[in-house]
């Protein structure tokens, strides 16, 4: 395992991703000690489901689109769309004032 420091990690990007492509972990450290562990992602990870907690992660968090995210869990819209609600992460995310604003716009005569 090879340990990279976290203030020169912008100069060593390609050398962590070389370590992820020859299947090793490599752990990030600060001043403070370790600080995140960058994990390959091989087909036994795949196997585990990190990539649908992945998908999930980075959909919450409104980084990736649904669609985006069901294609990175390998999943159909539709059955990531149904794990999304067994684990309690709205699908819609309405911004402030945009429901009322939808509202308004329907009851308007054309």
């Amino acid at each position: 395992m090879r340990y990279f420091n976290l203030e020169s990690l912008r100069d060593q990007s390609v050398d962590l991703a070389q370590e992820a492509l020859a299947g090793r972990m490599a752990v990030v450290m600060n001043e403070e000690g370790p600080l995140f562990l960058a994990v390959p992602l091989d087909t036994a990870l795949l196997k585990s489901g990190i990539n649908i907690d992945l998908a999930t992660k980075l959909f919450d968090d409104e980084l990736i689109s649904l669609g985006k995210a069901s294609k990175l869990a390998g999943m159909s819209l539709q059955v990531f769309m149904d794990h999304l609600g067994i684990v309690g992460v709205p699908i819609a995310r309405p911004r402030p004032g945009e429901l009322e604003k939808e509202l308004a716009d329907f009851r308007q005569p054309d």
